[in-house]
């Protein structure tokens, strides 16, 4: 114990290290010390069932876990107003710290790559299948308007290991996955229309999975972009106009951070959101019953309108662009005080500074 008699604070995220009962004894150690505790947490504690790890968390109770870690510091620090209210349920000490960008980062000053169509994109992991399903319908809607605009997937990735199960045997064989298997195969369909919305060559070109292989894709209705290092993440900006962040109305996506619309704002690009949980923060729908609304800053679609918003802000977008570099600017004004890392840092450290 020695070794923490050097610190003011131990500030730390879920848990001390991986084995969570001890953390929790070192946790009340500390506390005997005089030394505060801050657990940080940026994700509600169980994903949704459709989620990959939900059935290893709920497996190995690490829910329950998390729950006990937050109970027992003194101090829990999370990033909106929104999951602060629910920590609170369980742990009164709650702090909101904000997700931050360094606008001097060189991955947010990547210049915006010209193009003749307007570009439509999405970035993000491999857990957001049933997340961009709620875009499927819609964009089924846009054949009329596919030559004027472009949709843009980055990170695609087809690394991964799958692992099949001998019914006969039970014995488990772990294999490469193959690209078609992936769920950005599966994104890549959605965005696509299965493919009806390009041309049979660059069809035939994508199912080639191929990095090396260059295609000219300037007047198809697609562009795949491949995974980056996270260090250059935030420069896949750089690569479409207006940003799209659909997400599923449940508990875990209601508790998260709203850094698509921070991220967005910060490279001044116009975004279409889901109206619903961190979205609602800061953005303030831009356009109702055809008129354009004061102080709106992005385009919103309700839950209930899934099947058709999507697809008709798009069109709305591309009849005006001007709006695009409206939208973007408004949003750049929301959040570029608010969400400056210096700024955010410097709360934090007075709040470091108040308890110790």
């Amino acid at each position: 114990m020695n070794f923490f008699k050097n610190y003011d604070i131990i500030s730390y995220h879920r848990s001390i290290g991986p084995d969570f009962e001890k953390s929790l004894i070192l946790v009340g150690q500390l506390k005997q010390m005089g030394i505060p505790t801050v657990c940080d947490i940026d994700d509600y504690w169980l994903p949704g069932k459709e989620h990959p790890i939900h059935d290893i968390i709920k497996f190995h109770k690490i829910n329950e876990k998390i729950v006990a870690s937050l109970k027992a510091a003194q101090y829990v620090s999370t990033t909106t107003t929104l999951f602060a209210d629910e920590i609170k349920k369980i742990q009164k000490n709650v702090v909101i710290f904000p997700n931050a960008i360094d606008p001097n980062e060189p991955q947010f000053k990547e210049p915006t790559l010209p193009s003749d169509r307007i570009r439509f994109g999405w970035l993000g992991g491999s857990s957001h299948l049933h997340d961009l399903q709620l875009l499927n319908e819609s964009f089924g809607k846009l054949n009329n308007v596919k030559d004027q605009l472009k949709f843009v997937v980055c990170g695609f990735d087809t690394r991964g290991t799958v692992t099949e199960i001998n019914k006969s045997t039970g014995e488990h064989v772990k294999r490469d996955i193959r690209p078609e298997e992936t769920v950005w195969a599966s994104y890549e369909k959605i965005f696509t229309q299965n493919f009806a919305y390009v041309s049979e060559d660059y069809k035939n070109y994508l199912l080639k999975y191929s990095q090396e292989e260059e295609y000219d894709h300037s007047n198809e209705s697609y562009h795949r972009v491949w995974t980056q290092p996270v260090t250059s993440y935030a420069k896949n900006y750089s690569n479409f106009d207006v940003s799209l962040a659909p997400i599923k109305n449940h508990m875990f996506n209601r508790m998260k951070s709203q850094l698509k619309v921070i991220e967005a704002g910060f490279y001044k690009k116009a975004l279409i959101a889901s109206d619903l949980g961190p979205y609602t923060i800061d953005l303030k729908h831009a356009f109702k019953f055809g008129n354009f609304v004061e102080g709106g800053n992005a385009l919103l679609v309700d839950e209930n309108r899934n099947h058709s918003d999507w697809a008709k802000h798009i069109t709305l977008l591309l009849k005006n662009p001007n709006l695009i570099t409206d939208l973007g600017e408004k949003l750049y004004e929301t959040v570029k005080d608010k969400y400056d890392l210096a700024v955010v840092t410097k709360q934090r450290a007075e709040f470091y500074k108040s308890i110790i």
